[in-house]
């Protein structure tokens, strides 16, 4: 499921909901390339720190983690910067996840 997410500039993204098959398979890659450093450089830190001490083990736990919540928190940080859904579709999708309130 996607949702379209539009700024007060008219510059619109097309934002993925739920599950993040590409952080899943690439780690902090997915957010590095969608520009996000603060949350690549987080992911990266807490997989190198639990990939160390568990032979690699903990490092895949937490792209499974990151997997289930990665899509939200990129999502929400979208909102904080403006961003708000461009159609009635994208907000009812945002509304169901529960990532925006039905008051707004």
């Amino acid at each position: 499921m996607k949702a379209i997410l539009k700024n007060s500039g008219g510059v619109t993204k097309q934002v993925k909901v739920g599950f993040s098959w590409t952080t899943f398979f690439f780690g902090f890659l997915p957010a590095l390339f969608r520009g996000d450093l603060k949350w690549a450089v987080i992911m990266l830190i807490i997989e190198a720190v639990l990939g160390s001490f568990t032979l690699g083990i903990g490092s895949f736990v937490t792209g499974i983690v990151f997997s289930f919540v990665y899509n939200k928190i990129y999502i929400k940080e979208l909102i904080e910067k403006g961003y708000h859904p461009a159609n009635d579709e994208s907000r009812a999708l945002l509304e169901s996840k529960q990532i925006i309130s039905n008051v707004a």
